[in-house]
């Protein structure tokens, strides 16, 4: 085992520390423009880790033992030394990107037939035993075409025991971004003309492009050695494109290329993938979003291979929560049931808040504390209380992605290992996710549809994110004071230089939206409709249980203590104690007793499923409501019965 440093040797070849990822192959773009070379270089562009590239020929034992805690991807190896390869089978986690058929000595049974007047039977040989044994060593196999992988499980059934998948050539955010530029570019064109592929390689079919052209009365070019983009140009512009080679090809880039830019094709069945679905689709779309998901397809892969947890800081603010009777103890709880650290800042507690988070901090080291008190009777408390506290509190995250919650959220206990999978597969080029949001009224039985049933909640833990009001929500007092205009809580995820919002990814779709409108105006059948969609998606996604409206009475009272305050700093909106600025009762909150306040929950409750109180309810409305299947988390058994 390497950790017993089998190798008692000083590396020649330093892996960074910092690497994940090593990557091995003959070639890389910088020495040869290839397939291969492009497809190897396209993942590595995205990779989510820091990837270390060495070529074939300069791996050693002493690079071997430098990187023996490093995950390895083999692209294609033929100047490796077939030595190493028991040392690394035995020792090293690693994957294998398969670009055509290493168990044959000449990489092409068709050719090694055509060399030695017999079929191939290199598999039976001593290289196809050490390459088999090789690609059985490995945690996944990546194949370019079905074909492909048929025909090495033909010759090695055991092979297909393990990870297979069919990756398919790969191709970078620049390509497609070129093809589409073409494709408008010559839409209104005429195309004209066949492409043929120069090469004095046998296995490619030159002889036999020209002679189907020939035979066609078709008007042909032939293509060498003309710059990549220049002949992206040609093939956009072209009738079509020829390509016809001798020997089996297991996913040729040039074949993808003439198809995204609308060439008609003559091929013939050593291209490999021709048949598969993506690609013998007529729907152009279809073809392109298989090969732009390969790049994630592919990591999402290796993540799993390697065993890959990423690490989360769970993050909240508290003010008061003990008076305000929130179920922080339990929000804090269910975050370090899939966090690696919890961050906590407080605004400035009175009611032994603050001391309680303090001694919870001493006896579990996970959770990180800090105090910023903020005047209450500041009249811009609000945002400095709630944006700008989240704003802190993200600050304190260590890393490598941030939940966020409030103190009165919670996840559920079957949801901590669906966070660690989402994070482990989050999407390349995504910063910020927005997950379901279980908005409960008045207790267990009605979940609300009035509003959005998704926040903004995971993101990757990047300095250039913050939270606060967007720049065109930002406004400020005579004091020069920062408040927000209607469109914004101060909460958002924005940029911390410009101020603007953080682009997002979401479950919620058109579709489903439309639906839920539907159901506010009381369609039966949308209701229903949503119900359904909504149970499944809090289902499979991890989701917040917000308790915020769980218990009329604590809210209604919260909103006279507090929360009638708070908007009204949040928007520079009068608060005077009036009737016109009680949106919960037709008198000012001076005269609202604690009758009133119970009549009024238990009203709210019965009759309505929601409200959202930008107006005051009329007593007759009635709001629509959805049934979750789902129990309640664990850890609020006692505080719903308290």
């Amino acid at each position: 085992m390497f950790d017993q440093n089998i190798f008692n040797v000083n590396p020649e070849i330093a892996i960074p520390e910092t690497a994940r990822i090593v990557f091995v192959a003959d070639a890389f773009v910088e020495d040869y423009v290839g397939g291969a070379e492009l497809t190897s270089q396209a993942l590595i562009d995205v990779s989510p880790f820091e990837v270390f590239k060495i070529h074939s020929k300069d791996v050693t034992m002493k690079t071997l033992e430098s990187g023996h805690q490093k995950y390895w991807i083999f692209g294609n190896f033929s100047s490796l030394d077939w030595k190493l390869i028991p040392a690394i089978i035995t020792n090293m986690k690693y994957s294998v990107l398969e670009y055509d058929y290493k168990f044959c000595r000449y990489r092409s049974p068709e050719k090694c037939e055509s060399i030695e007047k017999q079929k191939c039977n290199c598999h039976e040989e001593q290289q196809g035993k050490i390459i088999s044994a090789f690609y059985h060593g490995s945690k996944s196999i990546w194949w370019m075409s079905e074909k492909q992988m048929e025909l090495y499980h033909s010759r090695f059934p055991f092979l297909s025991q393990g990870r297979n998948t069919v990756l398919s050539s790969v191709f970078d955010e620049n390509f497609f971004a070129h093809v589409a530029t073409l494709r408008d570019k010559y839409k209104d064109s005429t195309r004209k003309g066949w492409i043929i592929l120069g090469s004095t390689s046998w296995i490619k079919g030159y002889d036999e492009a020209i002679k189907w052209c020939e035979d066609n009365s078709k008007e042909y070019e032939v293509v060498w050695n003309v710059p990549y983009f220049e002949l992206l140009e040609k093939l956009a512009q072209s009738e079509g494109l020829v390509f016809l080679p001798n020997g089996a090809d297991t996913c040729p880039r040039l074949v993808i290329e003439a198809k995204l830019l609308g060439c008609k094709l003559q091929l013939n069945d050593n291209v490999q993938h021709k048949d598969e679905l993506w690609f013998e689709t007529e729907d152009m779309i279809d073809t392109e979003s298989y090969l732009y998901a390969a790049r994630e397809n592919f990591w999402n892969g290796i993540k799993s291979d390697m065993g890959f947890d990423a690490s989360i800081s769970g993050y909240t603010t508290t003010l008061n929560c003990i008076k305000n009777g929130y179920p922080w103890k339990e929000s804090i709880t269910s975050l370090l049931g899939f966090c690696d650290e919890v961050c906590i800042a407080d605004a400035g507690s009175t009611d032994g808040t603050w001391e309680e988070l303090q001694k919870w901090a001493e006896e579990d080291d996970r959770i990180v504390i800090y105090q910023n008190k903020i005047d209450l009777e500041d009249p811009r408390f609000a945002v400095k209380s709630d944006g700008l506290m989240k704003a802190l509190a993200r600050s304190m995250c260590t890393k490598e992605f941030c939940w966020q919650m409030d103190a009165d959220e919670i996840i559920h206990e079957d949801d901590y290992r669906k966070v660690k999978n989402l994070c482990a597969q989050f999407q390349n080029g995504l910063d910020l996710l927005a997950m379901p949001v279980i908005e409960y009224w008045g207790g267990p039985e009605k979940v609300r549809v009035d509003i959005n049933p998704w926040k903004w909640r995971i993101s990757r833990n990047k300095s250039n994110i913050t939270h606060g009001p967007p720049a065109q929500l930002r406004r400020y007092d005579e004091n020069g004071d920062l408040y927000c205009a209607k469109g914004t809580d101060s909460c958002d995820y924005i940029r911390n230089d410009n101020y603007q919002p953080i682009q997002f990814g979401t479950f919620y779709t058109d579709d489903v939206h439309n639906c839920r409108m539907a159901a506010l105006q009381g369609d039966e059948n949308a209701i229903s409709q949503y119900q359904a969609w909504f149970n499944h998606i809090t289902d499979i996604l991890p989701s917040v249980h917000h308790f915020s409206w769980w218990d009329m009475e604590r809210k209604i009272k919260n909103t006279r203590d507090h929360w009638s305050k708070f908007w009204g700093s949040m928007y520079n909106e009068s608060i005077e104690d009036t009737p016109e600025n009680n949106k919960m009762f037709d008198v000012s909150w001076s005269e609202v007793t604690e009758s009133m306040i119970k009549e009024r929950a238990e009203e709210l409750s019965d009759k309505l499923g929601g409200w959202i109180w930008h107006q005051k309810w009329d007593g007759k409305t009635i709001t629509p409501h959805v049934k979750l299947n789902k129990n309640l988390p664990a850890v609020m058994k006692n505080w719903v019965k308290n």
